[in-house]
Parts: structure tokens; C-alpha cells; sequence
């Protein structure tokens, strides 16, 4: 079943976007799949050889006698070159040796694309360690799906990209200015949140004052009463505890109204900050997401659209070179026929020459 096209993106970019949707619809084109599959199937058999000639004795009944020793003729032959690497040696002898270790892994190789059955089950018995041969073989597979996409491309679904990479770009710019609009309005939030803050904190300072103004207050009054005297020190004393006392009540009842405050403004402050916050930062997460799939996809349709100008750009030279050589033909075909005209022309008039010349001898004997 066909994948269904989503809405608002060309079936061009869809092939880009979705690989499932190639597939082969020509001979040529399978036949170049058929040599890029093969050729990632060598690269595969190469980077297992190594692991394989690591541990012969335990393959060596999997794999049979004739693979066997090839495979132990190559490693010898791996041996010598790294020997002669390491130690000057003859070039010719170096080239010689390189030339068996070339023929030698042909050898290995068409034995292994042979029996196919041997080498699949190679691949999953043998533990391949991380090598550099990986990325190369992980490109070529990127390379061979590249290829595929390019050979299935048609001039109208190259045309659906361009366009669609346009609309990518429009909508970046309308996301860069909706993202500069919300962090203009974050920042006024924020400006607008500390201003309340700092209109708070006055307030707090004030209340701090008054019940430090208080304080002193109570103290002198303290004072006063003691200065008057003894004699009025029994009396009044009762009086003056009273009065401490719905002093220092007052004093718990603005401590417990100023640690009241101070709650309700830590958290009317928190909800402020996370409910803001939270709700700018969500869109910005969204926004980011989406800038970031906008940003990889106009990378990759750029550069196959470089690698597309270049072809475009090599297969107009090679058309230019046709027609200069289809000139140069034309131009040495005319030269051939107006050599052969004058050519003819001179033979007939040489021939009417020799005949009057006959005619005229004949005449002088009569």
C-alpha cells in the first residue's frame, strides 16, 4: 500500500522525506542498484575478512577448504606488506606484493558473493568491532539511496522542491518574528513582575520601619515612667505593664500581619513566575522544534539542489563538446566535397583538353 501523501507537501518531497516511496521503474535503474547493492556487499564481506582470519580455526568448517586457504593466503600476504611497510624495502617488489593482495581479496571476494548463504551467516555469527570501514560503508548506503532518489526524480518533482523549499524559508521568517514577538512580550512580563516585586519589598521596608520606630518608642516611654520617681513607681507600675503588654501585642499582631504578607507575596510571586514562564517556554519549546526539523530539511534539500546544478552544469558541457566536434565534421565533410568537385571539374576539363589536341593533329597530316 502507497503511503498517503500528507497535506501541503509536493509528491517530490515526499520522496525525499519518505525512501519507502522509491522504487525501481526502469531497467537501467535496477541494473545500477543491482552493481551499488553488490558493491556494499563486498564492502561488508572486506571489513568481516580481518575478524574472520582472526579466528580461521573457528570458521574454518563454515566456511570450507578452498576459503579457507585463501583466506590463509591472504593473511600472509597481509603480513608481508606490513612487514615491508615498516622496513625500506624494493618499490617493485612493494607494488608486486600489493598487486597478489589485490587479486588475492578478488579472489576471496567472488567465492563469498558465491555462496550468499555462507555470508549472511557470517555476518550475524561474527562480532565486528567499531572500525573507520563503518562510516564508509554507511555513507555508500546513503550514497546508493541518493542515487536511487535522483534517478527517480522527474524535472516536475525537482520544480515541487524548489517551491517547497521556498515556502520553508517564508516560514522561517514568520517564525523568527512570532519568536522576537514573544520574547518582547516575555521581557515585558518579566519588567512588569519586578516592578510588583520591587513595590512589595517597599512596602515591607515600611512595615519593618514602623515596627522599629514602635520599638523605640515603647522604650522611652519606659524610660520616662522610671525618671518620675519612686513614689509613683507603685502606682503607675501596673499601669505600666498594661500598657507593655497591648504594646507588645500590637507588636505580634503587625509581626504576624508582616509574615502574612510576606507569605502571601512569596506565593502570588512563584504562581506569577511559573504559570508566565511556563506557558512562554512551552511555546518556545514548540517553536524551537519546529525551527530545528525546518532547519535539517533546508539543509538537505540545499544540497541536493547544489549537486543538482552540477550535474545540470557538467551535462551542458558535454552537450557544447558534441557540438563543436558535430561542427568540426561538418566543416571537414565540406572541405572533402569541395576538394572532390574541383577534383572532378579539373579531370573532365583535362580530358576535353587531351581530345582537341586529337582533333588537331589529325588535321595537320591531311
Amino acid at each position: 500500500m502507497a503511503t498517503p501523501r500528507k497535506a501541503g507537501i509536493p509528491l517530490g518531497v515526499m520522496k525525499v522525506l519518505d525512501p519507502r516511496q522509491l522504487k525501481p521503474d526502469s531497467t537501467e535503474t535496477e541494473r545500477i542498484l543491482t552493481v551499488l547493492d553488490e558493491t556494499i556487499v563486498k564492502l561488508e564481506i572486506t571489513r568481516l575478512i580481518p575478524q574472520i582470519t582472526g579466528s580461521l580455526e573457528r570458521y574454518a568448517r563454515m566456511l570450507g577448504p578452498e576459503i579457507t586457504s585463501s583466506l590463509l593466503e591472504h593473511q600472509k600476504l597481509s603480513v608481508e606488506i606490513q612487514h615491508l611497510l615498516t622496513s625500506p624495502g624494493d618499490e617493485k617488489s612493494m607494488r608486486a606484493l600489493e598487486q597478489r593482495l589485490k587479486c588475492s581479496l578478488r579472489n576471496i571476494l567472488r567465492l563469498f558473493l558465491a555462496n550468499p548463504l555462507l555470508y549472511h551467516g557470517l555476518k550475524y555469527e561474527v562480532r565486528a568491532r567499531q572500525s573507520p570501514a563503518d562510516v564508509f560503508i554507511k555513507a555508500f548506503m546513503e550514497f546508493r539511496d541518493f542515487t536511487l532518489e535522483r534517478l527517480l526524480t522527474t524535472p516536475d518533482e525537482e520544480k515541487e522542491k524548489i517551491q517547497f523549499m521556498k515556502d520553508i524559508s517564508l516560514q522561517l521568517e514568520k517564525n523568527t518574528e512570532t519568536i522576537s514577538a514573544l520574547r518582547g512580550e516575555l521581557a515585558g512580563v518579566i519588567q512588569t513582575r519586578d516592578e510588583e516585586v520591587s513595590r512589595k519589598d517597599k512596602t515591607i521596608e515600611n512595615l519593618k520601619t514602623s515596627m522599629e520606630d514602635l520599638a523605640k518608642k515603647c522604650k522611652a516611654d519606659i524610660q520616662l515612667i522610671m525618671k518620675e520617681g519612686e513614689k509613683q513607681k507603685k502606682e503607675d507600675e501596673e499601669a505600666s505593664q498594661d500598657r507593655c503588654a497591648r504594646l507588645k501585642q500590637d507588636i505580634q499582631c503587625l509581626e504576624t500581619q508582616f509574615n502574612a504578607l510576606v507569605l502571601q507575596h512569596r506565593a502570588s510571586e512563584l504562581a506569577l513566575r511559573k504559570t508566565t514562564y511556563e506557558e512562554v517556554q512551552a511555546v518556545y519549546n514548540e517553536e524551537k522544534e519546529q525551527l530545528s526539523l525546518l532547519m535539517e530539511k533546508h539543509a538537505m534539500l540545499l544540497q541536493e539542489y547544489t549537486q543538482i546544478e552540477e550535474e545540470r552544469r557538467m551535462l551542458k558541457e558535454k552537450e557544447e563538446e558534441a557540438a563543436r566536434e558535430e561542427a568540426r565534421r561538418n566543416d571537414a565533410a565540406t572541405c572533402i566535397q569541395a576538394f572532390w568537385k574541383g577534383y572532378l571539374v579539373r579531370s573532365i576539363y583535362k580530358s576535353k583538353l587531351k581530345k582537341g589536341k586529337g582533333k588537331g593533329k589529325g588535321k595537320g597530316k591531311k
